[in-house]
């Protein structure tokens, strides 16, 4: 890159661009819908529909969560749950990867990822494990190896977005996914260090949305889209509710490998084909039905990955202090009143309170741990001396 030339005769190579709104990537909305933006207190745009689809998207997490005591009564109960582990993940990797498009070895992006990815994994690791020891098992190890029931999504995003530029190199990336994830399915000697086999069976879901672009979720909103949606979710659910007690669900977990799942060994990659291509359609048909424009609930988008952590211990301790052997929750009136309480919780730990409370460790600052961006601090110096040479020339 060529140095621009300064008016008193010194050169000077130009700075890395500041980020651009939404970790720089571009939204996919039509900029003839100011309503479906909003900003953040940092100014940076928010775009709507994904902070709708990620708040849809985690209270079908807590649903699902709130749904496995109560499987083996309901075959109902059985076939939705099986439909929403689908696709309730991949699609909330997918917008995951898609924002990861921009990240680079960047100083100031890899102290986000820290502060914001695997400080949140060593905190809520601890706290989970430390809880598990207070209410059910006082010898439980505490190993920030072995991620423990909800935080290995956390240390595979961090995974995920420490190799995008990989991915971003590579010629056929989705391919080759695939390939590792397939391979990770006839491997059960991989073991559960990271939870590798869920970081490796997922991996397709975040390398597709690294792949996606603006227009591919134009597609998706077309209105035959969202008509043509509505046969296809009725379709899978009349197919899971036959397969329900066919099927073992744990395939849905993308946590064992085929052998450990007592099945035989090519069935692996061939689930991972046929599940990849199920949710794929289903987080379509998903995302085609998720509002554009602003909702009540849209401001909650921001706060999902707290929602996400926090609703596990209140699903824990139920478990732990069998709230759910009560009689009267498995039928359908206590079903849907479970239904109904696991959206409702999952709604209020989203909420702007609860994120202040725990922005010191969600979003820690950290500042006295990172050295100064130089490039960073430049860019403030410029800017410093463009107002004052703006008011000089205004006096």
């Amino acid at each position: 890159m060529t140095n621009s030339l300064r008016p008193n005769g010194d050169q000077r190579a130009p700075l890395p661009p500041a980020q651009s709104p939404v970790g720089g990537v571009p939204s996919p909305r039509s900029p003839q819908s100011p309503r479906s933006h909003q900003k953040t207190q940092n100014g940076k745009q928010r775009d709507a529909f994904f902070d709708n689809a990620k708040y849809l998207a985690i209270v079908l997490v807590a649903v699902g969560h709130s749904w496995e005591p109560l499987r083996g009564d309901s075959r109902v109960i059985d076939a939705a749950y099986q439909v929403v582990y689908a696709f309730h993940m991949p699609a909330f990797i997918i917008i995951s990867g898609y924002f990861s498009r921009s990240f680079d070895m960047r100083p100031d992006r890899l102290k986000r990822l820290i502060t914001g990815v695997a400080v949140p994994y060593v905190v809520f690791e601890t706290a989970y494990s430390l809880f598990k020891r207070w209410m059910d098992d006082p010898h439980h190890e505490i190993s920030l190896l072995d991620p423990w029931y909800l935080t290995w999504f956390l240390i595979a995003l961090f995974v995920w977005r420490l190799t995008t530029p990989i991915w971003k190199a590579v010629r056929r990336p989705l391919p080759l996914a695939l390939g590792l994830a397939m391979l990770a399915t006839v491997s059960p000697s991989i073991g559960d260090d990271l939870d590798l086999q869920r970081l490796l069976q997922f991996l397709p879901f975040f390398v597709l949305g690294l792949s996606m672009k603006p227009e591919h979720f134009h597609m998706v909103r077309r209105r035959s889209v969202r008509i043509a949606s509505v046969p296809v979710f009725a379709a899978a659910l009349a197919f899971s509710w036959w397969a329900a007690p066919r099927m073992n669900a744990a395939w849905f977990y993308h946590r064992d490998s085929a052998q450990e799942l007592g099945a035989p060994w090519w069935t692996g990659p061939v689930m991972v084909l046929a599940l990849f291509g199920c949710s794929l359609v289903l987080t379509a048909c998903f995302f085609a039905w998720v509002p554009r424009r602003h909702m009540w609930f849209t401001a909650l988008g921001a706060g999902t990955l707290y929602g996400y952590l926090l609703h596990g211990f209140l699903k824990k301790a139920g478990d732990y202090q069998g709230w759910f052997e009560a009689s009267w929750l498995h039928h359908p009136a206590g079903e849907i009143g479970v239904t109904v309480l696991a959206a409702a919780a999952v709604t209020v730990l989203c909420t702007a309170p609860v994120r202040r409370v725990f922005r010191c460790v969600m979003e820690p600052a950290m500042d006295w741990a990172f050295k100064r961006d130089a490039a960073e601090a430049a860019r403030e110096r410029q800017g410093v001396e463009r107002r004052e040479r703006e008011k000089a020339a205004v006096g």
